[in-house]
């Protein structure tokens, strides 16, 4: 059985929460999203991109396999395209969006598209299980820029990829297994940016409730500055 927590803050700086998502446990399936673009752009492709991609994979004609994920993501960056090329005010519009479903058992399948990521903590270690997709992931790696310098650098939270943006859209998948116990993160840069990864560890194994444990680590963001929105989802399996 699974129990999960989501919450969402616009932080310190931002007026507007472009931030959005998705949790769904009796159908396993949760998604967030964090939106960019001008005006209400942002906030509006983040949205339309989670309710797509969530009545997709909610279709019960639909296989499990990640193939059909996949095409989730895919007809998902369709729409968002084909919207902003009728609205000028949308034009630009793009969103990260990062996917878990639940596909049998303790399995899960991840999918995502950006920098909003997916941690795993599973006998008392925690693990990232997303690939940024970013200059400093991609590019700054192969320059030979250590993890600190990567932390620091100015173009750390440049995208390379987002949902909205390209016609040839790239999308990171794994599968995971969540055992009893075990509890999966999902979170947009809003946290993961500003919260180090032993802060997230500490709050996801002490003994608080799920909604007491969302509550810290958006309230440790806003502490850090809350540059930016910041969007958890906590998933259990129990």
């Amino acid at each position: 059985m699974l129990e999960a927590f989501g919450l969402s803050d616009p932080g310190c700086i931002r007026a507007k929460n472009e931030d959005y998502f998705i949790s769904d446990c009796e159908a396993g399936i949760f998604i967030l999203a964090d939106g960019m673009g001008g005006a209400n752009a942002g906030e509006y492709a983040s949205r339309l991109s989670a309710e797509k991609i969530y009545n997709f994979l909610l279709d019960p004609s639909r296989q499990n396999g990640v193939r059909t994920l996949e095409q989730a993501f895919l007809e998902t960056n369709a729409v968002v395209r084909e919207t902003a090329k009728g609205d000028p005010k949308l034009d630009g519009m793009g969103t990260t969006l990062v996917v878990a479903r639940k596909v049998n058992g303790t399995h899960f399948q991840i999918g995502s598209v950006g920098d909003s990521r997916a941690y795993l903590l599973s006998e008392r270690r925690l693990s990232l299980v997303t690939k940024d997709q970013t200059w400093v992931a991609e590019v700054g790696a192969q320059l030979g820029l250590t993890d600190e310098a990567i932390k620091k650098h100015p173009m750390r939270h440049m995208l390379t990829m987002a949902v909205g943006t390209t016609d040839e859209l790239r999308i990171s998948f794994c599968v995971i297994e969540l055992g009893k116990g075990d509890q999966l993160l999902l979170c947009s840069d809003g946290l993961h940016g500003v919260v180090q990864e032993e802060n997230l560890m500490a709050a996801l194994s002490s003994e608080k409730t799920l909604p007491e444990k969302c509550h810290y680590l958006i309230d440790a963001a806003r502490a850090a500055g809350g540059p930016d929105n910041v969007t958890v989802i906590l998933i259990q399996s129990v």
